[in-house]
């Protein structure tokens, strides 16, 4: 439940006794309700100021009728509603559950068979909708919540008649992007049918089964290109899943199947008994959000006809769960049913999960590393791992410590699913009060809602994307500035050119002069990464009235000459790629091979020693900006480097020095707080904390995690003799709209 009731909300709705909020946005609330006989609803109320508008009291009438319309086992049913009160407002029945993209996330991708049953359920629910005469249009996990019993789809806000095109205008996209059908990424409203729900049904299920949208994330533009032009991303599915998906995903409308037909390709699949059809750890989190909803503060017990009263008194302790109580909350009995019941009576019962309060010696003190330390950024996950430890055994040995920290240390590989296992474990030890990590951008994303679903602090160093904080959350911190800031510099560089800069910059390269043809590359390997970076400098450029040369390339592309000699025939004089170290170094050696040595840009990604070995020399010249510091180049920093040397025999690596700024700042914070604090007060307290580290000055928006100010700062290394040579500060840019 997203919070209590406010003082300004009403108590009671039509019969329903409001228990509190589950949400709520610009247009409105959406309230927990429930009846006299105890049953549980969601009740969203429109605004007044919108209730007010002619056209939209219209729409919302629709939403109703098209709900109202749908009668299927896995669609939620409407159990009230009154579109012309004062405050316009819809009940339907309250499923407990998470949606599927909350499931996906805190757990991992589904297993096959779990996605064959969901599939089979979904285009049930489909073909129910489509036989009334109706297109839901945002058919996405979001839309869909899990029960035991099966899955229930919801929102039909934007749904419409399947002829209707009226109210839609030509040029809007109506949907998800991500989620959404050619058609619609094309704003082709006529051709808005039936078919356009089952390619986004072949969507989700893609990301069900992989825990990746088939076409990528990033700028929505990005998006809606991919879905008209790219094939999905389908990799990892198994032959029966490629079988089922791949019709669905069909570019052209008519190639499509019904929801209809589809439910009879896969019908063998649903079981009789739908309760084990998802996995265990899905069951638990239904269960706890079941338990939840069973010890809401305040509330009278509920008599349900031909049963004993509940007894109790508000304020006093919740009573147990009794199996009547049970059934209410997750519906018809479904979680104690076979397959996976047993755990969730387990998770409804026990109370591990609750912090409990005690002398603070008695607990542990643990911080907690996730890092990538076997997968790809093994490199800098090792290197933040050993600059928490050196940090960590500073502190210990200080004979005024207040207590001892431990340093608890988690490799998930730079995989999301690995991640997301990780980060239930760290979630699931309440001795654990701060996490620093995930490495990269793709782990983080994947963790971010199950870190925030427990309000354990998540502190990032290295992840960079700018998605990181630009939705709501209420524990992330992010320790450095995002990718998208390292890239304010080129734009100096390509606008300025080298006699305007400092002179550390100027000495590492040509003065040549401003760029006249920037060429700007972009690796779809990189993911949000190089989308961020290279169309942040795209725009950038422009704003200075430079006209850059774009060109995109493939994931997984080796062969950059054509792209090379395209680039170069245009008139290209200097060239910025963002994608990965791999993709980077191709790039180079074939600039070199062409002959050409001028200036050469790339964001911080490409600072590794694997770029250095893969390019040899064709990396020399190549300037780098990043968010991070070289500590060995740093005086402030020498004392650590030289611990960090005596301790681990070696220099210390790139975002070692910043991660062992973040356990100091977690130390720093904890100890000056009066007792222990719980996981949400730490993390309030470290949003509103000013830190002095080695490598920066560590400061955070207290509304998002994001770092603060977000502009710097920013660093330069230049490839000379095989190795980054650090350069410093990097100039940013003082352009009024940078």
């Amino acid at each position: 439940m997203n919070g209590p009731l406010l003082p300004s909300d009403p108590s009671s709705l039509a019969g329903y006794r409001l228990l509190g909020r589950l949400g709520a946005g610009g247009m409105g609330v959406v309230y927990l309700g429930r009846t006299d006989e105890g049953a549980l609803a969601a009740i969203k109320v429109i605004q007044a100021e919108y209730a007010e508008d002619p056209q939209f009291r219209a729409r919302f009438r629709r939403e109703v009728e098209a709900a109202r319309r749908v009668s299927s086992p896995w669609a939620v049913p409407v159990t009230g509603a009154d579109p012309d009160a004062a405050a316009p407002w819809l009940a339907t029945a309250f499923v407990p559950g998470p949606s599927l993209a909350e499931a996906v996330a805190e757990c991992g991708p589904l297993p096959a068979r779990s996605v064959r049953v969901l599939a089979a359920m979904l285009a049930g629910a489909l073909a129910e909708v489509h036989a009334a005469g109706l297109v839901h249009r945002d058919v996405k996990p979001g839309n869909v919540l899990l029960a035991v019993d099966g899955p229930r789809l919801i929102d039909f806000g934007i749904a419409r008649a399947a002829d209707d095109t009226a109210i839609t205008s030509a040029d809007m996209v109506v949907g998800t992007p991500g989620f959404l059908s050619p058609e619609q990424a094309e704003a082709r409203a006529d051709a808005l049918g039936p078919p356009s729900d089952v390619f986004s049904l072949g969507c989700l299920l893609a990301y069900a089964a992989t825990g990746r949208p088939p076409f990528g994330t990033g700028a929505v533009d990005a998006l809606l290109y991919r879905t008209v032009h790219d094939e999905p991303d389908l990799e990892g599915l198994d032959e029966r899943l490629l079988t089922l998906l791949r019709p669905c995903l069909a570019k052209d409308p008519a190639e499509r199947p019904t929801a209809a037909a589809l439910r009879e390709l896969i019908v063998e699949d649903t079981p009789g008994d739908p309760a084990g059809w998802l996995p265990e750890d899905v069951v638990r989190v239904i269960a706890e959000r079941s338990a939840t909803m069973l010890a809401l503060p305040d509330i009278e017990p509920t008599v349900v006809a031909g049963s004993a009263t509940d007894t109790g008194t508000a304020g006093s302790e919740p009573p147990a769960p009794s199996r009547r109580r049970f059934l209410l909350a997750a519906g018809a009995g479904a979680v104690l049913a076979a397959g996976g019941g047993l755990a969730a009576w387990a998770a409804l019962r026990g109370d591990d999960d609750h912090e409990t309060s005690g002398p603070a010696e008695a607990r542990d003190w643990i911080i907690g590393v996730q890092a990538d330390l076997s997968g790809p950024g093994k490199a800098l996950g090792r290197a933040q791992e050993r600059g928490a430890r050196l940090a960590v055994e500073q502190f210990n040995a200080r004979k005024d410590k207040p207590f001892t920290l431990t340093l608890k240390t988690a490799d998930d590989g730079g995989d999301a699913t690995r991640a997301g296992a990780v980060a239930r474990a760290f979630v699931a030890d309440k001795n654990v009060l701060a996490v620093l990590g995930p490495t990269s951008d793709g782990p983080a994303r994947a963790v971010l809602s199950v870190y925030d679903g427990a309000l354990l602090p998540l502190i990032s160093v290295s992840a960079g994307s700018t998605i990181l904080t630009a939705g709501e959350n209420r524990s992330f911190l992010h320790a450095r500035p995002a990718d998208v800031e390292a890239t304010g510099s080129i734009a100096v560089f390509l606008t300025a050119g080298g006699e305007a800069v400092s002179e550390e910059y100027a000495s590492g390269f040509a003065a040549t002069g401003p760029s006249r043809r920037p060429g700007l590359l972009m690796d779809r390997g990189g993911g949000d990464y190089a989308w961020e970076t290279v169309g942040s400098v795209n725009l950038l450029l422009r704003g200075q009235g430079r006209v850059p040369y774009p060109r995109v390339v493939p994931a997984g592309t080796t062969a950059f000459r054509p792209v090379v000699a395209d680039m170069l025939a245009a008139g290209a004089d200097a060239f910025v790629y963002g994608g990965p170290a791999a993709g980077a170094a191709a790039f180079a050696r074939e600039l070199a091979a062409a002959g050409f040595d001028g200036p050469r840009y790339t964001p911080g990604a490409v600072l590794t020693q694997d770029f250095l070995d893969a390019a040899g020399e064709a990396a020399e010249g190549w300037l780098i900006t990043s968010t991070c510091v070289d500590p060995v180049a740093l005086p402030e920093a020498a004392d650590f480097t030289a611990a960090h040397r005596k301790r681990f025999g070696s220099a210390p690596g790139f975002f070692a020095v910043e991660a062992y700024d973040a356990v100091n700042l977690i130390a720093d914070v904890l100890r000056k707080a009066a007792k222990r604090p719980t996981r949400a007060q730490l993390t309030n307290s470290l949003r509103r904390a000013g830190y002095q580290g080695l490598a920066k000055k560590y400061a955070f928006d207290p509304e998002t995690g994001a770092f603060s100010p977000s502009n710097g700062p920013i660093f330069g290394y230049l490839v000379d003799g095989g190795r980054f040579r650090f350069l410093g500060t990097a100039p940013v840019p003082n352009w009024s709209d940078a």
